[in-house]
């Protein structure tokens, strides 16, 4: 049923390699932060309303406000400033 979904929209999914529990680490750490932040504290009737909502909130407050501890507590675009 997931992959027969993933195909209809024409997403590609990663999938870790055995022992390298690490792989998506990084990808999981966003969508849970994507997740507390925006979503959980939303309702949305479509998918467009959706992908607005999220396209603003990387690219009005995830990357330009938001304080990353593992950027030295930057946002991402301070950070790219910087290196």
């Amino acid at each position: 049923k997931t992959q027969a979904l993933l195909n209809r929209y024409l997403v590609r999914h990663s999938m870790n390699r055995p022992g390298q529990c690490t792989d998506n680490a990084e990808v999981e750490s966003f969508f849970k932060t994507l997740k507390g932040e925006l979503l959980h504290a939303t309702s949305f009737v479509t998918m467009r309303q959706l992908r607005k909502h999220i396209s603003n909130y990387i690219e009005s407050f995830y990357n330009s406000q938001r304080l990353h501890s593992g950027l030295g507590y930057r946002t991402p675009i301070e950070f790219e400033r910087i290196n």
